[in-house]
């Protein structure tokens, strides 16, 4: 099939796909796992291709043809594809919540190719729509990392509408692929966060709860990808923990600013892009599509508004912590 491809550049004809979907079922009655019949797939592929980089519609040929081979295996396993499948969603929401058994939990881990004695850290993708279970990009990724990394160490998942990556603590190169191949499927419109690795039967469930908390302060600040850890973003959820405190903050030094032209918010978007652009006037006009003159006329009237300078350095903490403070609780959108 590659061969034809390659010389005529036609995609494969639908007779083909149906003889890779048989493929598929007596692959699947003789026994054989999928993991690693697409593996071998994969390690065909480099074969046939000699060390080449393969172009464009190639690859969307080697994606048709195994996704046609995973489809017939799966609709030979029927109802024991539907348990089987079953069973692996209840394990990940115990895995990803911490619930079930401990030591049942390490059991079903070791079936479903983790090791239960290893720490562990979780990568969580959002994407600009929800991802479905079993889907095709879920299967992409899938394949994609087991002809790299194998079989085994790592679980890729849905849950909750975003795609799941677990990967042992130690092994980094995992999540970072994983992230790089997400991103690349979501055209640059997705985010992956890195939970810390943490040891246990309750690890992942921690790692993934980093991971989720990493989201929510990148949607709330702005923040881009392709990879965020949640290691570089502590200092967030510390800003946040006392909101009452945080709250207080934001509103005696950022409050003045609601009577000015516009309100809070055009002001807010002031402080934000200056600070993000380290200070540098030039930057934050630029961001803002502005020029120098009328940003540094903003700012000054910030310092009319506030009494606190953002020019200057010691003032500029405290503008600057609750500009964060703002961002992560949402005003002035919502009161506080």
């Amino acid at each position: 099939m590659l061969a034809d491809a390659s010389a005529t550049g036609r995609p494969p004809a639908p007779e083909e796909l149906d003889a890779r979907r048989a493929v598929g079922e007596r692959a699947a009655g003789a026994g054989y796992g999928l993991r690693g019949l697409i593996g071998a797939h994969l390690a065909a592929t480099r074969t046939a291709l000699g060390g080449r980089l393969a172009p464009d519609h190639l690859l969307a040929v080697v994606e048709q043809a195994v996704d046609a081979f995973a489809e017939g295996y799966e609709r030979a396993h029927g109802p024991a594809a539907h348990r089987e499948a079953a069973a692996r969603r209840e394990f990940v929401d115990d895995l990803l919540l911490g619930g079930g058994d401990p030591g049942r939990l390490g059991e079903r881990a070791a079936r479903f190719g983790l090791d239960p004695l290893r720490a562990h850290a979780v990568a969580v993708a959002r994407g600009p729509a929800p991802y479905e279970d079993g889907g095709p990009e879920q299967r992409r990724l899938q394949s994609a990392l087991t002809g790299r990394f194998g079989d085994r160490d790592f679980l890729i998942a849905t849950k909750d509408g975003r795609l799941v990556c677990v990967a042992p603590g130690g092994r980094d190169d995992i999540p970072v692929r994983f992230a790089r191949l997400a991103h690349a499927e979501s055209e640059g419109r997705g985010l992956v966060a890195l939970g810390r690795p943490h040891p246990g039967a309750g690890g992942a469930a921690a790692s993934y709860a980093e991971a989720l908390d990493a989201l929510g302060v990148a949607h709330r600040l702005g923040l881009g990808g392709p990879l965020l850890r949640a290691a570089d973003l502590l200092v967030f959820p510390v800003l946040t923990r006392d909101r009452a405190a945080m709250a207080e903050l934001v509103l005696a030094a950022l409050g003045p600013l609601r009577a000015g032209r516009g309100g809070a918010a055009p002001l807010l978007d002031t402080l934000t892009a200056y600070f993000d652009s380290g200070c540098v006037a030039a930057e934050a006009a630029r961001r803002l599509n502005l020029s120098v003159r009328a940003l540094t006329y903003r700012l000054e009237r910030i310092h009319r508004l506030t009494g606190t300078d953002p020019g200057d350095p010691v003032q500029r903490y405290t503008l600057q912590t609750a500009v964060i403070g703002a961002r992560l609780l949402d005003w002035p959108a919502r009161p506080l």
